[in-house]
């Protein structure tokens, strides 16, 4: 019991101690400070609806927002509206051999969040759905969730700074009561004028130039990882050369149902987010380091959090991913 004891006491004391170390590092890589927080709870949401600045980007399907949303909350859907997407080449719409869920053009892009009335001083939190099936061969509530970081990323892209998503979504918010409001609010266009941070994305060309230097981390589900099962949207099993496996779902913490399905999903703490990361990525934090999944969706959501919630220094985004490079024949290891 006392090894136990002394064992405990030297992993808290490692975790303390890296903590000290990188976080103050990590902080001051981005000479921009945030407004608010990236991940804000419900019950800061609620304390800050009178939020000048503030922009609640519900990105759900317009018959959900009209059911109800977050009091103050625009109606701007992910994605199935024309002239209302955050991405272009929707799941399932298009071949497989075209990459889906790809950024949209820039003229696009600034066009929709101009008409959001969204300017780059905003502070802008997305709010989508976390609820929903689990099943093996469909967790919609997964997609669901990722879906909201890719709304958020696609922001930051755009050179929006004050990027923020709410925990456990629009449903931790109706399940702990909080208030509702049906009635629309229709926002006030304006001219967005941002920058696009074109350093952010990368290519397949250049990932497959950086195999064996940079940290490549693969974020789909590990039986994916591992070549167990072939993706819908993939030509062949296997993750690129030299990636990492750390799977987006669990960095996630689910609230079920009796019947197994989602009630809502939160994050796991800065902490448990902190130590899951340096397991994968270990002391290269320093290094570039290129995250990537099946389509685009997974990989949004650990961009998010190893660049904003933990500040790694040099993160990259692969838009492509594994549907792009599978069908372009590129080498690949199980």
């Amino acid at each position: 019991m006392m090894k136990l004891f002394k064992k405990v006491l030297v992993v808290a004391f490692v975790v303390s101690l890296a903590v000290s170390i990188f976080s103050p590092v990590l902080a001051c890589v981005d000479s921009a400070p945030r407004k608010i927080p990236p991940i804000v709870s419900t019950d800061w949401l609620q304390l800050n609806l009178c939020r000048k600045d503030l922009v609640i980007l519900d990105i759900r399907n317009p018959d959900a927002y009209g059911d109800g949303h977050i009091p103050g909350a625009i109606n701007v859907p992910a994605w199935g509206v024309p002239d209302s997407e955050w991405f272009i080449n929707d799941p399932f719409t298009v071949p497989p051999n075209v990459p889906w869920m790809e950024m949209p053009p820039v003229n696009d892009l600034f066009a929709l969040i101009g008409g959001a009335g969204i300017t780059k001083d905003s502070c802008v939190v997305v709010v989508g759905s976390t609820s929903g099936l689990l099943l093996p061969e469909a967790p919609l509530a997964l997609y669901a969730t990722a879906t909201i970081t890719r709304v958020a990323i696609t922001l930051l892209y755009a050179g929006v700074r004050n990027v923020a998503i709410l925990d456990g979504g629009f449903d931790k918010w109706v399940y702990e009561g909080k208030p509702v409001s049906t009635e629309p609010v229709i926002p006030t266009p304006v001219t967005y004028d941002g920058k696009v941070n074109e350093e952010m994305l990368v290519s397949m060309d250049y990932v497959a130039s950086k195999i064996g230097k940079s940290v490549i981390i693969d974020c789909r589900d590990e039986g994916v990882y591992k070549c167990i099962g072939l993706e819908p949207w993939c030509a062949y099993v296997g993750h690129i050369p030299t990636a990492r496996n750390l799977p987006t779902p669990s960095l996630w913490d689910i609230k079920t149902d009796e019947s197994g399905n989602a009630v809502y999903i939160t994050y796991k703490s800065w902490l448990t987010l902190f130590i899951m990361t340096l397991k994968v990525i270990k002391w290269e934090w320093y290094k570039e380091i290129i995250v990537y999944c099946g389509v685009g969706g997974y990989a949004s959501t650990m961009y998010f959090i190893l660049k904003e919630v933990l500040r790694y220094p040099n993160v990259k985004f692969y838009d492509g991913s594994a549907q792009e490079w599978t069908h372009a024949d590129m080498p690949v290891e199980c």
